[in-house]
């Protein structure tokens, strides 16, 4: 596909914008949909269009990006009133780009096959830093030929995309990866608060992590933000939790998993809308 397809975006939050921005520098046409309009704004002053529905974005797209946070907003978007299915149009390709479940997506993904339209799952590693530079990590779900046809969509907005299996897998792997992300949240919080509690300052603990073979792109970056008592959300705890149900309903059952499980879900109705890091009050609370 070349930059004359006409992408339309829905999900306008925090990671939805920088990506339909970076579409708009790789010169696609973008049309965009959010429930709360004053979102729209900033990708329209940058040469989007904006329309009144989902169904709408369907009827004047070749391609539909879908950024949302979970399967009852996928639902809601496809099968709703004035959803994506509603209008009788064909050969569309529907890129989900959240991070659902799989079960979720084969069920989006016969709906549209059924209605003669291609589904994708491509969600996506990185932050909004990431989005906004154009380096995010996407991995997909889809069929081969699915795939080539959207790989360079998505490339406008990823440095890596990388066909993981059929529809399904990219959520899979997302989920997997945010396993991981919420062990390393929690391990890193776990290890400042044992520090501190000896002693020891978080900043010159930092210094020797940063430059250890442990050190970690996500350690310095949720390490400043600990330095700075800066816990607005890049990505939320409460999210972070979403996954992890997420994963254990797939059949996640192992010891560091469950245990990251079980502290993130009891910190989420404090600190939910703080950023994944806020995990290291919870667990100093619990610890006093």
């Amino acid at each position: 596909m070349t930059n004359t397809v006409k992408v339309g975006f829905i999900g306008l939050g925090n990671m939805g914008i920088p990506m339909a921005c970076q579409l708009l520098k790789a010169g696609y046409p973008v049309l965009v949909y959010n429930r709360n309009k004053n979102k729209e704004e900033t990708v329209v002053a940058a040469g989007a269009d904006k329309t009144s529905s989902t169904a709408d974005v369907m009827k004047r797209s070749d391609v539909v990006i879908i950024m949302v946070t979970d399967d009852a907003a996928i639902i809601e978007i496809f099968t709703g009133e004035q959803g994506l299915l509603t209008p009788a149009v064909t050969d569309r390709y529907i890129i989900n780009m959240s991070t659902v479940s799989p079960e979720v997506s084969r069920k989006m993904a016969a709906l549209c096959e059924s209605a003669g339209n291609h589904y994708v799952d491509a969600p996506v590693s990185g932050s909004v830093k990431q989005a906004q530079d154009g380096q995010l990590v996407i991995m997909v779900g889809a069929e081969a030929d699915v795939f080539d046809a959207v790989k360079p969509i998505l490339g406008a907005m990823g440095k890596l995309v990388l066909r993981v299996g059929p529809t399904g897998a990219g959520n899979t792997v997302k989920l997997a990866i945010n396993t991981l992300l919420a062990i390393q949240a929690q391990g890193l919080a776990e290890t400042i608060n044992f520090a501190n509690q000896q002693g020891i300052k978080t900043e010159d603990l930092l210094i020797l992590i940063n430059n250890s073979a442990i050190g970690t792109v996500f350690g310095k970056i949720k390490g400043e933000a600990i330095m700075q008592d800066n816990f607005n959300a890049a990505f939320t705890l409460k999210n972070i939790t979403k996954d992890l149900r997420l994963a254990k309903d797939l059949g996640l059952n192992s010891p560091l998993a469950n245990t990251a499980n079980n502290s993130f879900q009891q910190a989420e109705a404090t600190y939910g809308n703080e950023d994944i890091i806020a995990i290291i009050k919870a667990l100093k609370h619990d610890q006093q």
